[in-house]
């Protein structure tokens, strides 16, 4: 993962992480240990879901530039619709609150979306690539053979 990638993952890993720890420290005062339990969770199942995805767009990118706008608007949409059946699949659940789990999934969500933006607004990607580092042209490109 080259640095720039990495960065990005960082900076919205650690917010996130973060988020998650005081949504578990709440649910905990709140909901007792089943919420700690639940916000858990969510801060596990936000951080996989939204890493993996942030991978993905990046590859993307990297491979296939024409189709990363696209792409990052099909993967949100995909990330927010697994959660939402992630939410679903467990509304019922007695192993841990399932409320503190929502809110946690929600807020981390917002958290780690937010976090994204920043990474991206600071980060310092070039849009032009420096004339030194293109693929030299042939001598005679446009001349005919």
């Amino acid at each position: 993962m080259p640095s720039n990638d990495a960065r990005t993952l960082i900076h919205t890993a650690v917010p996130t992480a973060a988020a998650g720890v005081v949504a578990v420290a709440v649910s905990a005062g709140i909901a007792g240990g089943k919420g700690a339990i639940g916000a858990a969770i969510g801060t596990l199942v936000v951080m996989l879901f939204m890493g993996m995805g942030l991978v993905v767009l990046q590859r993307t990118a990297r491979s296939l530039p024409h189709l990363f706008q696209a792409m990052g608007l099909m993967l949100y949409t995909a990330q927010l619709l697994l959660l939402f059946i992630f939410m679903a699949a467990f509304k019922d659940t007695t192993a841990f609150n399932a409320r503190a789990m929502a809110f946690t999934l929600l807020g981390t969500t917002l958290v780690w979306v937010a976090a994204q933006a920043r990474a991206y607004m600071k980060a310092k990607i070039l849009y032009v690539e420096p004339e030194g580092t293109k693929a030299q042209k042939p001598e005679n490109a446009g001349s005919p053979t």
